[in-house]
């Protein structure tokens, strides 16, 4: 019974892979262009490309912007410093050139203190930068605050200068 079986599902295979390959492609009657307007086409594309990579070069380059200009604080601070705010400036006129773009502010903190409480400053940090944003006219719905505390230190050195580079807020696009 088995080898009947067999034998029949070995045939309906062979005759599908036989019917499927046979199959004749269909030929469309279409008259060729004439060499004006492909040769209008050809260049159309061309200018059309070039300025697909173009804006597609100044997206990474503001993408790269927003992801590599961090914001620092002053030691046990959340206030937003005047540098701070003119990168956050820069920052929102992106935001708004790209409106699909969604931003995660993240919140650091140096090693000193208890974690509970650099988790919390690292709150009040990355949620300063967020509301100066959504006063800048950035939509509260494409910003997601996050804190670190000091989980993820961008210097694990044990001084002041260290210390100043791990009070910063970082920022990530995401989907």
């Amino acid at each position: 019974m088995r080898m009947k079986l067999l034998v029949v599902m070995v045939m309906m295979a062979l005759v599908l892979a036989l019917g499927t390959g046979c199959a004749k492609k269909q030929m469309s009657a279409e008259p060729a262009p004439a060499t004006d307007q492909s040769a209008n086409a050809g260049s159309l594309d061309a200018s059309e490309q070039a300025l697909a990579e173009a804006n597609q070069k100044a997206m990474v380059a503001a993408e790269k912007e927003i992801t590599q200009n961090r914001i620092y604080f002053d030691f046990d601070k959340f206030d937003l410093r005047a540098d701070s705010k003119e990168v956050l400036k820069a920052k929102a006129e992106l935001l708004k050139k790209y409106p699909t773009w969604k931003l995660l502010v993240e919140g650091h903190c140096d090693e000193r203190g208890t974690e509970e409480y650099n988790l919390a400053l690292g709150e009040r940090r990355a949620r300063a930068a967020y509301e100066f944003l959504v006063v800048l006219g950035v939509p509260s719905s494409s910003l997601k605050v996050v804190s670190f505390g000091e989980e993820r230190p961008a210097d694990a050195g044990h001084n002041e200068t260290a210390w100043s580079m791990n009070r910063r807020d970082e920022f990530k696009i995401f989907k």
